[in-house]
């Protein structure tokens, strides 16, 4: 019976052993399980902060693009809105060429239709002279013809 206490004890030592080993191989086993967890979420943060990066990006896009095609509008309006003014101002432009044409054809009438006037204003003048003259030379010769009279009496 010596021998069965001894092998009781190595028994028991055997199953501590064991019962340690185990302890050991599951605490390792849960810090392995605990490292691949923690690998795992931060590969999962890393993915989530990277999806919503993209997440990030692609909205960015969408809202440019949708902005792009507002602006786009804006800018066809504004030049649409810009070319009216513009023909409405050319038109108004070629009215008033028209108008400054006419106005110069009728300044240049008047200025011809003037000179005429003074051409003859002149021309009667000039005969009004003539007679002036004529009648003053015959008053001339009457009083010379008196007076050549009067002095030979």
């Amino acid at each position: 019976r010596p021998s069965a206490p001894g092998a009781a004890e190595a028994e028991l030592l055997l199953l501590q052993k064991k019962a340690l080993a185990e302890e050991e191989a599951a605490k390792t086993r849960q810090e392995l399980l605990t490292r691949f967890l923690k690998d795992k979420l931060s590969r999962e943060q890393q993915m989530s902060t990277r999806g919503l990066h993209k997440l990030h990006t692609l909205w960015r896009s969408v809202l440019r693009e949708a902005r792009d095609q507002e602006l786009r509008q804006d800018i066809e309006i504004l030049s649409q809105t810009f070319q009216r003014v513009m023909d409405c101002k050319d038109s108004i432009i070629e009215g008033l060429l028209k108008e400054l044409e006419e106005a110069d054809e009728q300044q240049s009438r008047a200025l011809r239709s003037h000179l005429s006037l003074m051409d003859q204003l002149l021309e009667l003048q000039h005969c009004r002279l003539g007679y002036l003259e004529e009648g003053f030379a015959a008053q001339v010769h009457i009083l010379k013809t008196e007076f050549e009279a009067e002095r030979c009496r």
